[in-house]
């Protein structure tokens, strides 16, 4: 089991301290020394006052900050939660993600997902209701252009013509993709796209306001990964080698005092059983030290115990 933590940037307005570089740096060498796999920034250039107002949150670039942290980190690998696809044109995102697989020594992962917030797309100018096929022709455009010279792509939003974008990515044949949303839509482009799915929790009422399937338990969880392993089977892929990054529902929250290791490291092996591979750990950020404080006392209480 590898885990992975998004960087504790959660209110708005954000603790100053969290978005300087010293606490970025603090905060990635902090989960580098408590045994981390990775670190994970969201994805939010053009929130809304209103999303901010009802409970949303400040982000950096994620391009920026984890190739500001990978300089400063030395194995920690680094996945955006998530890149939501349709912002940015793809061969723009090709050139971010091979230089910072790059530059990293191969530590990146590229994480998407189609996004739910209608006035960020407006604020961008992309079509909402395109947002599905914005990402589906988008990964085509990325593997094609990680993995060969005098490109060319012919589809709905995207045409070009002889590309090849040199320096190519570290890691071969690609860095790995991995596709964010708790839907069948979601698995299925993982089946045929991608080599890894990042669900997240979320009961009823948040899936509604992030515009995807509720998961909120580990039997939903599971149903999930069956009808993964399933969808990877009908396209004739090897689905043990597909990677799942979930919440471990058990054990309480990190840093709110109620926090049982014991109770999480079994929730752990009930993940494993059912074919998790990556935890996503919440770290709260209420405050540089005490997101520090709370990296510390997991890595002691079960990244060693694991």
């Amino acid at each position: 089991m590898r885990f992975a933590f998004t960087y504790p940037i959660i209110t708005h307005p954000c603790d100053p301290e969290l978005v300087s570089p010293h606490g970025v740096t603090a905060v990635a060498r902090a989960a580098e020394a408590a045994g981390f796999d990775a670190m994970s920034f969201t994805d939010h250039p053009a929130p809304t006052q209103r999303w901010l107002d009802a409970g949303g949150h400040d982000s950096l670039d994620p391009f920026v900050a984890m190739g500001f942290a990978a300089a400063h980190t030395r194995a920690l690998r680094f996945i955006p939660n998530i890149v939501v696809l349709p912002y940015r044109n793809p061969f723009v995102v090709a050139k971010s993600g091979a230089t910072l697989d790059l530059l990293s020594g191969g530590r990146f992962t590229l994480a998407v997902g189609v996004g739910y917030l209608k006035g960020e797309f407006a604020a961008l100018g992309v079509d909402f209701d395109e947002r599905t096929e914005l990402v589906e022709e988008s990964l085509d455009v990325i593997r094609a252009v990680w993995t060969g010279d005098d490109v060319s792509f012919e589809g709905r939003h995207f045409r070009a013509r002889g590309i090849t974008a040199h320096p190519r990515p570290t890691t071969s044949p690609h860095p790995p993709i991995w596709i964010g949303g708790n839907t069948g839509k979601a698995r299925q482009r993982v089946a045929t796209r991608g080599d890894g799915w990042a669900p997240f929790a979320a009961p009823p009422g948040l899936a509604g306001t992030a515009r995807t399937a509720a998961m909120d338990s580990l039997d939903a969880l599971a149903a999930g990964i069956a009808d993964l392993r399933r969808r990877c089977e009908e396209a004739g892929r090897d689905w043990t080698a597909i990677d799942v990054c979930f919440s471990n529902l058990a054990g309480g929250r990190l840093g709110d005092g109620n926090f049982v290791a014991s109770a999480y490291l079994d929730g752990l092996e009930h993940l494993a059983d059912a074919g998790v591979t990556w935890v996503q750990v919440a770290v709260p950020g209420g405050s540089l030290s005490q997101a520090i404080e709370a990296i510390t006392q997991f890595g002691e209480s079960v990244i060693q115990q694991v």
